[in-house]
């Protein structure tokens, strides 16, 4: 595959570190070599692979603006074919050193050039901003996933989010485009997730993935145990769900479980 997917939505809370871990632990469960980038300061995609944030001495903030290689920070995880490139709070001071420097879009992208080949999946958990982080996530993705959670206001934003890829695409990154919307925290019992289903599917035509990730304990729990949910619970509702997202991601990149 090769590819390099962002996670993106600047409104917090829809399930977007859940998305970012579980999809990248899923595909490198069925086979694949996976890479995940960690760049939201708040680490949540680092912990949630059971790493300390606080004892991480050197991040993807090095790597963006001290120029350290990613091969140097990188972490192979106990999780069959996962590896992380983690964050810390130092990410967070990240964006103010970049205004000034040169080429500052496209610093993430050419950190993450040397191991391109080396992956058939990279997956970049973005913080939950339209910052310079995201716009340099976007610069160096081929395409990007957008959670939405199935709530009151869930479109609320996504009209400057489309803008921004739309810019980046035109001045900087011509190939990112959108890979789909994954539809989360999913009630089937609320009259209301119906209504935003079709809502969704009305503003972003042809992109919304079948599988829906429901409301579930489980997923909830599995982070603050350090492991994506199919290792934490196998046969849970949440497990299952990004199992068969993980699946038809696979399958719209021509590609299919290879174990």
């Amino acid at each position: 595959m090769g590819k390099a997917v962002a996670i993106v939505n600047q409104k917090g809370g829809v399930g977007k570190t859940t998305t970012a871990v579980n999809l990248a632990a899923a595909v490198g469960h069925f086979g694949y070599k996976v890479l995940l980038v960690d760049v939201d300061p708040q680490g949540n995609a680092t912990s949630g692979l059971g790493i300390n944030k606080r004892e991480v001495t050197t991040s993807t903030y090095d790597m963006i603006v001290a120029g350290v290689k990613a091969e140097e920070i990188l972490i192979h995880t106990p999780f069959k074919g996962l590896d992380l490139l983690p964050s810390n709070m130092n990410l967070a001071g990240a964006e103010l050193e970049l205004v000034d420097m040169q080429g500052r879009e496209g610093k993430i992208k050419n950190a993450l050039a040397p191991l391109k080949d080396h992956y058939d999946l990279i997956v970049v958990d973005c913080p939950p901003s339209l910052g310079l982080i995201t716009v340099n996530v976007l610069c160096a993705v081929d395409s990007v996933i957008v959670p939405i959670q199935c709530e009151y206001y869930a479109l609320e934003g996504l009209s400057q989010l489309m803008n921004t890829i739309r810019q980046v695409k035109r001045l900087y990154n011509p190939l990112v485009d959108l890979e789909g919307v994954l539809l989360t925290m999913y009630d089937g019992r609320l009259n209301l997730t119906q209504q935003v289903v079709n809502e969704v599917k009305r503003f972003f035509p042809q992109k919304v993935y079948s599988v829906v990730i429901p409301r579930n304990v489980r997923l909830s729990e599995a982070p603050s145990f350090g492991q994506p949910v199919y290792y934490y619970d196998k046969s849970s509702k949440g497990s299952i769900a990004y199992d068969e997202f993980a699946k038809e991601f696979l399958k719209k990149n021509n590609k299919r479980p290879k174990g």
